[in-house]
């Protein structure tokens, strides 16, 4: 099976996407004229990958015979040339967090849990509008002082889910993409109502969901419990985890959320992060810190912290 990603890239005031091999970039549409140039049409999932995902259960066969057409003529196609940004790949539908789901993670933040068979996942709920792409600031407001980073490996839907059983979990999976859950600490506690966790003040301010660079389709990872998950600060690795260590796997996951809520095309579950978060030794972000955050197979993505501005 062919490796490739899809992503979404700004060209001046033009809003483009992407397919990339080994991390260089392709106009899409101009790629599938080249690919097949006695088509009349291109279709409309080479537009928008957020289009595409929303269809992706009709389409994700013919994007792959492309992209392996694709990948077999590729030394015939053009990258993208001038000035261009990548943007994050898509717009997630809705975005799920797992809280606490790797046990040395829940150990650094001092978080006491439950054996699994008497427990669940712990979800909550990232707004939508916190995403940004990579090279893009992550802005940190004055109403925090403690910013920390999470890397996690984000799964993506690809068709409507409701009461999925975990062993029938990959097949509603689209893909994967890389996401950094950036959390304001001390914004999570609330000591003016009796409800002591506020996961939404926490967690959805602009710019707290770096995302990116690409979806890579499910085919492009072997076993999404085997991938490894990085976060350097200005060079300096703080966090080295792998997905073999997630205490509810993606799978039990999705049969937890879909059980509750129908997941649809689209969503995005960020699946837990590793241990190595600025909290367990009392680190936060500051102004000018550079994170690069990764998942073996799907990416990396970069971003500065830089102050709000009034």
């Amino acid at each position: 099976m062919t490796n490739y990603g899809l992503a979404t890239y700004q060209q001046g005031d033009v809003i483009r996407t992407a397919i990339v091999f080994e991390q260089k970039y392709y106009d899409l549409k101009t790629a599938y004229r080249a690919v097949y140039p006695n088509n009349a049409q291109v279709p409309s999932w080479t537009a928008d990958v957020t289009l595409a995902l929303s269809q992706w259960q009709q389409i994700n066969a013919e994007v792959d015979v492309f992209a392996q057409a694709a990948a077999l003529q590729v030394a015939s196609l053009t990258t993208i040339s001038g000035d261009y940004q990548v943007l994050a790949p898509f717009k997630p539908t809705t975005i799920f967090g797992t809280a606490s789901n790797y046990h040395e993670h829940a150990a650094e933040m001092n978080t006491i849990l439950a054996a699994k068979p008497d427990s669940s996942p712990y979800v909550f709920m990232k707004a939508t509008s916190s995403v940004i792409g990579t090279n893009k600031y992550v802005i940190l407001p004055p109403e925090t002082k403690k910013l920390d980073w999470e890397v996690e490996l984000g799964v993506v839907i690809g068709k409507t889910a409701r009461r999925v059983k975990a062993e029938d979990a990959l097949d509603y999976i689209a893909g994967y993409t890389v996401v950094n859950d950036i959390s304001a600490r001390d914004l999570n506690h609330r000591t003016d109502y009796p409800f002591k966790h506020d996961w939404f003040r926490g967690k959805s301010w602009d710019t707290f969901c770096p995302m990116g660079p690409v979806f890579v389709p499910k085919s492009a990872i072997a076993d999404p419990h085997k991938v490894k998950l990085a976060l350097y600060l200005n060079d300096k690795q703080m966090q080295d985890g792998n997905t073999s260590e997630l205490i509810w796997d993606a799978f039990e996951q999705i049969q937890y959320l879909s059980s509750i809520l129908t997941l649809q095309p689209g969503d995005v579950i960020m699946t837990g992060t590793p241990a190595g978060v600025g909290k367990g030794i009392g680190l936060f972000l500051k102004p000018g810190d550079v994170l690069r955050a990764s998942a073996e197979g799907v990416g990396e993505i970069i971003n500065t912290v830089k102050a709000e501005e009034f």
